[in-house]
């Protein structure tokens, strides 16, 4: 466990390194300036060592001196400042720009992911990894970059100011320094498990928020106010949990190495007085040797600090890698056809698919769609319908089989222009943030006013949108806002009126349309139906009864087909289901 943790930890560190490397100027910049800050931070205790060895006592004092020391010890520190100052800049442009980087790798891979990544794993966690900790990364970049490699330099540089100054307090110094060591170790072995733990709670708490928010709705209407709030309080108990562990270790960090660092500074009080006493050194070496014990340890607490950080850092970062590292979506093949001006003729021969290895749902699927029939399928809930549309758009691939359109495998069709053939409106709206008219136009961008109107008027979503504040101009959020649910789908059916393409797919197109305005849409879909082929789902089948063809799906398979009057004159489970309906 602990080697699989190990490795886990390089692996991702490999990776960040891989983002870090395409800035090594400016990594080496900063690394420069850090080495330029440290030299010059330990020179000031020499200066100042050299200061108080022309105080001899009183009325000796070598004023002239003294203050010749003090401006070098001014200037010095401007400097050191200034060398600081871009060092800072430095690490900030490395860390926002590596960020940068991730999140847009990170938005990229979420774009080709397969939709079946989407269905296993909850939205409310994939929102946290591209938000939550990438920010938690960041900060723990930065801290890196601006603490570590100075942390580093400051204790080989101090170590190797006092082995030129004397050896013999050296020694002293570097024999408590290994306590810090043991210390960071045990405190970070401890955390990164912690942190990780930390990490996945607040992302399954992320996307419970995620969840209750978005279904406020669903929330009251069933009253369940009361088991939500306990839920809630279950997963943040838990982060309560694990986070006060977390916190408490790398808390601890602190107080542990400044114990180190006090035994190191007695030491080389101690010691090195009784040299001094001994004439060994000057008071003034004394104090620079004091000065540098303090400068020597400070870095281990800020180190130990650091670490923990990173620890909480590099999970984080594991997690966001670990998406952008997710296996893409099947690429296009590379001689991938472009579909254009499709005939709309669609075959299914012997298609075999399922969503998990051991559930089977189509079984030997065949049928053969003609330019401009209209398809109804219907059948029980889970039969397929909606698993058959996923395919025929290829948001999935067969599993065995094939479909074709227009003769051509729709593996070896851009996907683009494959789903750029097809027409959808769904049961489930989708409205982004933005315009009316450029929610209407998302498929034609370059549509004129007077065509998105056009489309609006088709789609009998003219008269309402006119009461809108702004009218077209109204801008809406992306769940729609105020609009109805009815209103929302009008929207949707007028993005398909308005680029008509050659095949459509209407999955319970009209579900959330009053009865009245459900006859309008059927005969202005009636109209965008001719001379296109059309794939319909519905689960009230007055609205398909002059469909060409009815596919009676269940199972997986086409149990019944035929058009409206030839399936009610066989009497079978579609006839059961159109009489259940209108039964009294």
């Amino acid at each position: 466990m602990s080697q699989k943790k190990t490795m886990s930890q390089k692996e991702t560190m490999k990776r960040v390194l891989r983002y870090i490397k395409k800035y090594r100027l400016v990594v080496a910049l900063s690394l420069l300036l850090a080495a330029v800050t440290v030299a010059l931070t330990l020179y000031i205790p020499i200066l100042t060592g050299d200061a108080v060895d022309l105080i001899v006592g009183k009325g000796r004092v070598d004023m002239p001196g003294v203050f010749q020391i003090m401006m070098k010890i001014a200037v010095v520190m401007v400097i050191t400042a200034a060398a600081q100052w871009v060092m800072n800049t430095c690490n900030n442009y490395i860390t926002y720009h590596v960020i940068r980087d991730i999140r847009s790798d990170a938005f990229q891979k979420l774009e080709i992911l397969p939709l079946k990544y989407m269905d296993t794993h909850a939205y409310g966690d994939v929102v946290s990894r591209v938000i939550a900790d990438v920010d938690t990364f960041a900060d723990g970049l930065l801290m890196g970059f601006t603490q570590l490699f100075t942390g580093v330099l400051t204790i080989f540089g101090t170590l190797g100011f006092m082995l030129v100054t004397n050896v013999p307090i050296t020694l002293v110094v570097v024999c408590i320094t290994p306590v810090s060591f043991l210390v960071a170790r045990f405190i970070a072995k401890k955390t990164y498990s912690m942190f990780k733990e930390q990490s996945e709670t607040r992302g399954e708490q992320t996307s419970l928020v995620e969840e209750i928010v978005g279904n406020q709705k669903v929330v009251k209407c069933f009253s369940r106010e009361k088991q939500v709030r306990e839920q809630f309080g279950e997963i943040n108990g838990r982060l309560e949990k694990c986070s006060l562990k977390a916190i408490f270790f790398s808390s601890i960090t602190n107080p542990a190495t400044r114990f180190v660092n006090s035994l190191v500074y007695a030491g080389v009080g101690i010691f090195g007085a009784l040299i001094a006493i001994s004439g060994g050194i000057s008071v003034g070496q004394l104090s620079c040797f004091l000065s540098y014990a303090n400068q020597y340890t400070k870095p281990f607490n800020e180190i130990s600090g650091v670490v923990t950080e990173l620890q909480n850092a590099f999970v984080c970062a594991g997690r966001i890698l670990d998406l952008i590292e997710e296996e893409p979506q099947v690429p296009d093949a590379p001689d991938a056809k472009v579909l254009s001006d499709a005939s709309g003729n669609v075959e299914l021969a012997h298609v075999y698919f399922q969503y998990v290895p051991d559930k089977k749902l189509i079984q030997d699927f065949n049928l053969c769609v003609k330019p401009g029939q209209r398809i109804a399928i219907v059948g029980p809930t889970g039969c397929g319908k909606t698993t058959l549309i996923n395919l025929l758009m290829r948001f999935y691939d067969v599993n065995e089989g094939s479909i074709r359109v227009d003769g051509t495998d729709i593996r070896q069709i851009t996907r683009g222009s494959l789903r750029t053939s097809y027409g959808m409106v769904l049961q489930e709206t989708w409205l982004r943030s933005g315009t009316i008219a450029d929610n209407i136009s998302m498929g034609k961008p370059e549509a004129s006013r007077e065509e998105i109107v056009a489309a609006a008027k088709a789609a009998h979503a003219h008269s309402f949108i006119k009461r809108l504040p702004e009218g077209y101009d109204t801008v809406i959020t992306e769940d729609g806002g105020s609009l109805s649910q009815g209103q929302k789908q009008l929207l949707c059916i007028a993005r398909v009126m308005l680029c008509l393409p050659p095949m459509l797919i209407l999955d319970e197109a009209t579900s959330s349309i009053d009865t009245r305005t459900e006859i309008k849409i059927q005969n202005a879909f009636a109209k965008m139906m001719e001379g296109r082929t059309s794939f319909i789902v519905a689960h009230r089948l007055s609205t398909i009864q002059e469909a060409d063809v009815i596919l009676v799906m269940r199972d997986g398979n086409i149990i019944e087909q035929g058009d409206h009057e030839s399936l009610l004159g066989q009497g079978g489970f579609y006839a059961n289901l159109y009489n259940s309906q209108f039964a009294v």
